[in-house]
Parts: C-alpha cells; sequence; structure tokens
C-alpha cells in the first residue's frame, strides 16, 4: 500500500502520531497491538513487512481460542516509528481517541530458514490472503493466520489461532493495560500521561533474536567458559560448584541416541559407552552441559585418572551435569541459571555413572576452603541470574582455582639425561596475541608407560624449526614438534620471567584446541610480555613505508624526539617503534589552514598521548577516518584495510551484514600501529565499543548528546539530564566532550550484555532523560525533524558503530579533542574548545585519566531497571 493514505488522512500539525516514513527492525521482524478507544473500541493488529506496518483493525481483540475466528479489517500501512505511539489522538483528527501498546514483541515465518526466506514467505502468504506467522509477546504467543474471506472485499479477514500449547480458552483482553507503560485506556481518559516503565520497556523491546515457541533442537554447541579470579567472595546473587577435573563435554539426547563430544566437537560416544548407554535411558529431547571424570578412592575428580583409564581400565568414570540447555522443544539457553539447575534437578533420575553437579549459594568463602581441606581444584562461581552464551568466556562465570593448574602446547622435548629413555622434558607454550610464547618445561608426572607413549606420539610430529619466534634457551638440544598436542601441568608459580616454575605433567587434554590454549592468570606484579610479528624487508606500501623489524637495540624509546636516518627524503623521517621500523611523510603538509598545525604535529601528539589512549583502542576493530589532505577538504572512511596495511599490524577479518561479506579491519594493539595509523592522515581515531574477544558484547554503552543549531548550553542541560537518570539508576557514568559541538556519556558494561540489550537500556535513558527536558531535546534521528533540538542519540550501541575515542583529536578548527569530563565540570561555561592538541597533555598532568572507569566491571543493568522502575 506505501503511506500515502496514512499521510493523506493525517495533519502532522495537528496530531501526535508520528509523521510517515519507514524504518527497519536490526533482526527480528516486530509486531504491536494498539488497543484504540476511537468512535469504537478496537484492537490494530499491526505485523512489520517491507518497512512499514502492515495493519488490521480487529473489533473485538484478539483470542487464544483456535475455535474463534476474528474479524479483521485491513486498513491503511502505518509508519514504523507507530509500533511506539502511545498517547491521545485530539478531537477533529482521523482516529481520534485513546491508544496503549496492548502487546509488542517478535514475529516470523513458520518454517522458514533464514531471516530472508521468512520475509519472502510472509509477502507470498500476504498475496495469496493466507498469511501464517509466530509471534512472541508478552501477551500473544504461538502461530496465527490472517485469512482474507474470499469474494468479500480485499480488506475483510479473519484472525485465527493455531492450535499449539499457546493455545487457551482464557479471554487474553482482559489483560487491559499497556505492556510498555502499565496505563490502561480508562486512566488516558482521565488525563494521566503515558510513560515508559523500565522494566516493561526492557522486556517489551525488539528481542535479541528469532526466539520461537517451538525451538528446534541445538546440536554441535560450544561450551560457556568462565573466566579467572583471583579470591573466593560471598554473594547472595551467586552460585557455586566444585571446579571438576576432567573432560568437559556436551551431550545431546535425542529419540533414544546421544552424542556426547568435547568442547571441540570431539566424539566421546567410544570412549565413554557407559556414560552413553546412561544417557540415552532418558525419554527426554534435552542437550546437558557437564564434566566427564574419573573419581578417586576419596570420591575426588582427578585428571591423571581419566587420562589413564584407557591404559589402566578405569572404571570409576562418571557424568557430572551442571547445566541444561534445551529440553523437548524449549530453548532454556535464555532462562535463568538457577532455574535451568533447577529443571536438571528434577529431569535426573538415579542413574548409573551420570550424577548431577549441585551448588550452594551466597558461601563462595566457606566453600572455597572446604574444597582447599578436600585437596579440590578449585571452585566456580555463577551469577544465579546468568544466561548461557555458547562459546563465550563470560565474567558471569568465574573459576577460582586452589591448585595452579595451566594447559599448555608441546612445542618440542629435549635430549633425556642419564639413564632416562626417550626424552627428558617437554617444551611447553600458550598462545599470546595470535603467537605461541615459551612458558616452560616438565619432565615429572611420567611412568616409564606414559613416558614411552609420550615419546611415541611425539615422533610424528617432528619438525626441524622452532614453532616459537622467540629464541628459547635450554640446557639440553631441543627436537621440535609441530605445536597439536594439548598437554596439562600443574605448578608451583609464575616466575618473574613468565615462566612456571616446578611444573608436573598431568596428561593430554584431546579435549582441547591448541589454538584456544592461554595463560590462565598473570600474577599483579607480572605483565604479559608483547611480541611482534616479524617481517624481513618489507616493502612500503600506500602512502606510508611500513615496517620491518629491527633488533632491540636499534629500538627507539617511546618519549624520544623523531630520529632522521640517512637517505630520508624531505618531510619525511624514519623512525623506530616498537621494533617496528616506520617512514613518515610529507610531515610538513599543513592540516590546519589556520592554525598552521601540520600532519606532523598530530604524529607527534598521538606518540605523546600513545600511552593514555591505547587502552581505549586494544582489540577493538578500527573504522579508520583519513583526512589526508587535512580539514579543508575533508575525509573518507576506510574499513577495508585489503593490502593496504603490512604484516606486522593485527587485523582481522569480519562478516558485515551490509556489504554481505567479510572485512578485513585493522586493530591498534600498539604505539607503532597508532603512529601508522596517523600517518595514513587519520586526525580522528574511530575503535568499536567492543573487542576482539567479545565482539557481540560491548564493554559500555554511549548516548551522544549531538546539537542541532542550538546552544551549547543546551548540550550540558541535557547531559545533566541523563546523569540525573543514570544515577537515580545507581548508574556509573563518565561523560567526555565530543571534541565538536556535543557531549559523550559512558556507561561501563563490563562486557555482560550483548548490543541489542545496551541498545535497549540506552534508548530508555535516553527517553527518561527526553521526557526531563522536553522543550528542547529529540528522539527523532532526522536532522530535519530536529532542527533547534539536542538529539539524544542512543542508537550508536550497534556492532560496528564507533565513536571518537577518548583523547582523539577531531578534524575540527583549533584541531579540538574529545576531552574526558568530571560531572562538577559538567556545567554552565564549559567550553569544549578549551581541550585542544596543545592543552590536553597539562590536563592530563593535573588531573590523570579521568575515564579509566569506562573498562571497570560495569553495571548491574537489572538493578539499575529495579531502581529506575521503583522510582
Amino acid at each position: 500500500m506505501g503511506l500515502e493514505e496514512y499521510q493523506r488522512k493525517r495533519n502532522p500539525g495537528r496530531t501526535p502520531e508520528p509523521p510517515a516514513s519507514e524504518g527497519k527492525s536490526e533482526r527480528s521482524l516486530r509486531f504491536v497491538v494498539h488497543k484504540h478507544a476511537a468512535s469504537h473500541l478496537h484492537y490494530d493488529f499491526r505485523l512489520e513487512l517491507d518497512g512499514v506496518l502492515k495493519s488490521w483493525a480487529i473489533p473485538k481483540g484478539p483470542s487464544l481460542d483456535p475455535s474463534v475466528k476474528r474479524l479483521a479489517m485491513m486498513v491503511e500501512d502505518h509508519p514504523y516509528d507507530y509500533g511506539d505511539f502511545e498517547g491521545v489522538i485530539p478531537k477533529g483528527n482521523y482516529g481520534a481517541g485513546e491508544v496503549i501498546v496492548w502487546d509488542t514483541g517478535s514475529y516470523e515465518a513458520p518454517g522458514a530458514a533464514d531471516p530472508e526466506q521468512g520475509v519472502r514467505l510472509l509477502r507470498e502468504g500476504l498475496k495469496k490472503g493466507d498469511l501464517k506467522f509466530i509471534l512472541v509477546g508478552r501477551k500473544l504467543n504461538g502461530e496465527y493466520a490472517l485469512v482474507r474471506i474470499k469474494g468479500d472485499k480485499e480488506n475483510t479477514w479473519l484472525l485465527i489461532k493455531k492450535n499449539d500449547r499457546f493455545a487457551s480458552t482464557e479471554d487474553v483482553t482482559l489483560q487491559d493495560r499497556s505492556v510498555v507503560s502499565d496505563v490502561t485506556i480508562e486512566e488516558l481518559k482521565t488525563g494521566r500521561k503515558p510513560q515508559a516503565l523500565p522494566l516493561a520497556a526492557a522486556e517489551a523491546a525488539e528481542p535479541v533474536g528469532p526466539v520461537r515457541p517451538a525451538a528446534p533442537m541445538p546440536h554441535r554447541l560450544t561450551p560457556m567458559l568462565a573466566n579467572s579470579a583471583a579470591e573466593p567472595f560471598d554473594d547472595p546473587d551467586w552460585l557455586f560448584e566444585i571446579k571438576l577435573d576432567g573432560y568437559r563435554a556436551i551431550a545431546e539426547i535425542e529419540g533414544g541416541e546421544v552424542q556426547l563430544y568435547s568442547r571441540n566437537n570431539l566424539s566421546f560416544n567410544k570412549r565413554f559407552p557407559a556414560i552413553v548407554q546412561s544417557l540415552a535411558s532418558l525419554p527426554v529431547t534435552a542437550v546437558l552441559d557437564g564434566e566427564v571424570v574419573a573419581l578417586d578412592a576419596k570420591g575426588r575428580s582427578s585428571f591423571q585418572l581419566l587420562q589413564n583409564s584407557l591404559r589402566t581400565g578405569e572404571k570409576n568414570i562418571y557424568y557430572y551435569a551442571f547445566d541444561l540447555l534445551y529440553l523437548d522443544g524449549e530453548d532454556l539457553r535464555a532462562e535463568p541459571l538457577q532455574a535451568r539447575k533447577e529443571r536438571l534437578r528434577n529431569l535426573l533420575p538415579e542413574l548409573p555413572w551420570v550424577r548431577f553437579s549441585d551448588h550452594i549459594r551466597e558461601y563462595g568463602r566457606q566453600f572455597f576452603e572446604l574444597a582447599r581441606e578436600n585437596n579440590l581444584e578449585g571452585i566456580l562461581a555463577k551469577r544465579a541470574d546468568s544466561r548461557y552464551f555458547a562459546g563465550r568466556r563470560s565474567g558471569d562465570w568465574l573459576k577460582i582455582k586452589i591448585r595452579l593448574q595451566q594447559e599448555a602446547v608441546i612445542c618440542g622435548f629435549t635430549q633425556p639425561r642419564g639413564s632416562r629413555k626417550g626424552l627428558g622434558s617437554l617444551v611447553l607454550g600458550v598462545y599470546e596475541n595470535g603467537e605461541l610464547v615459551y612458558i616452560g618445561l616438565t619432565g615429572g608426572g611420567f611412568d616409564d608407560v606414559g613416558l614411552k607413549e609420550m615419546y611415541a606420539a611425539l615422533q610424528p610430529l617432528i619438525q626441524p624449526e622452532s614453532p616459537f619466534r622467540q629464541q628459547v634457551k635450554t640446557s639440553m638440544p631441543v627436537t621440535w614438534t609441530k605445536p597439536v598436542l594439548v598437554c596439562e601441568v600443574e605448578f608451583a608459580e609464575w616466575t618473574d620471567e613468565n615462566v612456571m616454575r616446578l611444573p608436573i605433567f598431568l596428561g593430554l587434554r584431546e579435549d582441547k584446541d591448541p589454538r584456544s590454549v592461554q595463560r590462565e592468570i598473570f600474577p599483579a606484579e607480572v605483565q604479559p610480555p608483547v611480541h611482534h610479528a616479524q617481517t624481513d624487508q618489507e616493502e612500503d606500501v600506500g602512502e606510508p613505508a611500513a615496517g620491518e623489524k629491527v633488533p632491540a637495540e636499534e629500538t627507539v624509546a617511546t618519549a624520544k624526539p623523531f630520529v632522521k636516518k640517512g637517505g630520508a627524503k624531505k618531510g619525511e623521517v624514519n623512525l623506530v617503534i616498537d621494533g617496528q621500523r616506520l617512514t613518515l611523510t610529507n610531515l610538513d603538509k599543513v592540516f590546519w589552514p589556520e592554525e598552521g598545525y601540520t600532519k606532523g604535529d598530530v604524529i607527534d601528539y598521538y606518540r605523546k598521548m600513545a600511552r593514555v589512549i591505547l587502552p581505549y583502542l586494544m582489540d577493538r576493530p578500527e573504522s579508520m577516518y583519513r583526512t589526508p589532505h587535512g580539514i579543508a577538504e575533508g575525509g573518507f572512511y576506510q574499513k577495508e584495510t585489503a593490502d593496504l596495511i603490512p604484516p606486522w599490524i593485527t587485523a582481522r577479518e569480519i562478516y558485515s551484514k551490509h556489504v554481505d561479506k567479510n572485512i578485513k579491519f585493522l586493530v591498534c594493539q600498539d604505539e607503532a600501529t597508532l603512529i601508522y595509523m596517523a600517518n595514513l592522515g587519520c586526525i580522528e581515531i574511530n575503535p568499536w565499543l567492543s573487542r576482539l574477544q567479545q565482539l557481540d558484547y560491548p564493554d559500555y554503552l554511549v548516548i551522544d548528546l549531538d546539537p542541532e543549531d542550538i546552544s551549547f548550553e543546551k548540550v550540558i542541560e541535557t547531559a545533566l539530564a541523563v546523569h540525573e537518570v543514570l544515577e537515580s539508576a545507581g548508574a556509573a557514568s563518565f561523560p567526555k566532550t565530543s571534541g565538536a559541538t556535543g557531549i559523550h556519556i559512558y556507561v561501563p558494561l563490563g562486557a555482560r550484555y550483548d548490543y541489542d540489550t545496551a541498545g535497549v537500556f540506552a534508548k530508555l535513558v535516553a527517553t527518561l532523560a527526553h521526557h526531563k527536558v522536553p522543550g528542547f531535546t529529540s528522539l527523532l534521528r532526522s536532522p530535519r525533524q530536529r532542527q533547534k533540538k539536542v538529539y539524544l542519540d542512543f542508537l550508536q550501541n550497534k556492532p560496528g558503530q564507533t565513536l571518537a575515542a577518548p583523547y582523539s583529536i577531531r578534524p575540527r578548527p583549533g584541531a579540538t579533542v574529545s576531552a574526558p569530563l568530571r560531572w562538577e565540570e559538567v556545567k554552565p561555561g564549559l567550553d569544549p574548545r578549551q581541550f585542544t592538541i596543545n592543552t590536553i597533555g597539562k590536563r592530563l598532568e593535573q588531573v590523570g585519566d579521568l575515564f579509566q572507569g569506562v573498562l571497570g566491571p560495569g553495571i548491574d543493568m537489572e538493578r539499575c531497571l529495579e531502581r529506575l522502575q521503583n522510582g
């Protein structure tokens, strides 16, 4: 239909309804049901499709009863933004009366293999007059159909509920309150204004992805992993489990068949047939997470016993299940851990070789001491309300070790001494920044048979060259091997050289991918070494000539000025940073005509500021904004680095749905890369909000205050309104100047929430702040619709979106810098032009880095929502 009919029926100056414009959900298609008290009370049923909301008026409202067919009259298409509309349409306007959002959520086509196919099926169904869909809402769930009545007018349809587990004879229209503001039609008539309830708004927001009422069983899952913590703690919101010392294993149970497999998808079916047979007796379709362990005489899990079980015939092997991910058509991964574990406890009967891994709540310190007394490996701490994120290492799960154990990649072996046969010690490594790093030798923990088996296993893997880039010194000659075997060792401590002291071999880790092996914990006083890729005589590529590796004795310290070398052309400097030789070009080119600042000034600034800015850049993909001719001629964004960058610079390929291909992003890990970017003409530095390790989980959310032809004083007032909302929620926040005319407000998340969840919370905060200062703020994205307003931009919280980094220069008059602020500085009189490349250094000396908190543990969003809801 399009929006012409909608626009024809409405006068934008006389009704608060949104203007006629198309839109699109980021992921799932949305549905909305408005309860509308016009001349006759009815319900407006709306489905997002092709940028608009396809709409039907249902006089009696939806039904949950499959035997009831509701009349539905198709009306004009509505704008996408109409889905958020609540309020009163004034008398004299089309549809005058009160409107609430009675229900909202996501929907999809049944049986669609992917979203694109789903949209095609929905279009075809609409055209044929037989539109089938699955709703996931607060009040309406399950499969429905809209069927056009043949032989009648084209706009006469029937809404029919399908007979599924959501079917009911309950009159759902008795639930008469808005799902986003909790008001009723009657309350609107008395003059009450709808105000978003935080919890309701969060629950009614667009779902993270398509959630099916009858979810398909997931297969070949990669387990969720835990971060490390140094000390135990007490907390009523956490569960504590024994840390088992075995093989992590996922169990899929379906139709009496079981697939038991490791975290890197190796089958355990033949290795542990008794466990498989026991699980197969469960009359369910389910996915479990747990650990295969061998128990010693005292009932403790022993990795050495498990490792030797094939040789020794050890029979005391069990599967300890600690999580339930799927059960009989329900995907439980979004449910709280506490609920998942209770369902798992009720699911598991007394079975041979299968046990429930129990837990306690709150008292982590006592539990840790009990584990210590029993000489166990450690404990696990898990948030009781944590969701299950397959393949993700999360701060919602923590491992707290009693005994220091480390997974290690076997990289070679030394010649034996004396009467020892085969090998002396194993040469061990871990991966850091994509490279193998040496962490020590182990020769203890083998009996004669085990030593012979290890020597035999390594023979086919022998190679002439070392897998380490660094030189490894040992007292005995080394035979190098391909780094494909992983072992586990127990050791006393890390030395100052980051090498294990007294490591003892426990066994091979058949269940681990060598590339996933990393150092568990660095002691506080030891910092991990930085290792760079090595190249020989790299050719210059693009504008800057880039870097061959140079000997350490040639390295120029960060604080030293530029060092000119022989052979450099006029306006060029050869410089060594982080062991890489850079040729910096066109240093005399003027980037700011009025002030006379040059490209050399930009590079000099970033050299001086590297120490403070790098923590906000490391591990984050960069969308490079290049202004190679200075601020007068503008610039361009470059995400795809292709072959532009030299091999020593970190890069990562990331899929982009906008161009439907992988894009190779630059990642700024060190000062050399930062200066390389500056030499490309990157005056401004634009990192992602999330890091490579957790690309879908931002470290912070951002509200960008963007003024449109309005004074900076109003930006300050808006920032204080946002701060007031965040303070009432108990949420920490950190402001900084944008470096232009706005203010950026960051809220730390600690990578605990995905982008969709962050975006919902940001929208809620922006909306509540807008209600505080509605006269000069706007939530509308189009500049035309927010003239002389401050735009509360919450839409920056999406994968791939970027903002100027803290301390980034902006290509603006005056060479201004995005400067972190104290909240007490955000007041009338604040002038963002006072923070420039000439002034920010002195400010840092006086106040330090005010932005460090954004990299902290993050807010508890659930508690923040509760505080906002409770006023």
